[in-house]
């Protein structure tokens, strides 16, 4: 069984608040009290840094498309080849989405 090294009480209750979120909405509403603009858009940014490095988009490309620094790229990159697959999870179930859409 996976066991995280994040693991807290503190964040258990906070992924135990994001299980209660039930639409975009609530979503939008509960981050923009939660995080800052800039804190989320770091974290959007990643995860659309992952979708384009899954993609096999070079980085160059990545920057100018993203504005993710390299070293943000390269985090990115390790936590895909290295990480505890939480990225490649959430890739999955997009793409299969998106697959599901498009039949």
């Amino acid at each position: 069984m996976y066991k995280p090294n994040i693991e807290n009480e503190m964040i258990d209750g906070f992924f135990e608040a994001l299980t209660m979120l039930e639409t975009r909405e609530e979503y939008y509403r509960f981050f923009e009290d939660i995080c800052t603009i800039g804190e989320l858009n770091a974290i959007a940014q990643r995860l659309e840094v992952a979708k384009m490095l899954d993609g096999e988009q070079t980085y160059t490309h990545i920057a100018e498309a993203t504005g993710a620094s390299t070293a943000t790229i390269s985090r990115v990159k390790k936590c895909l080849n290295y990480g505890s697959d939480g990225y490649k999870l959430v890739l999955e179930r997009l793409n299969q989405k998106k697959d599901d859409h498009d039949q």
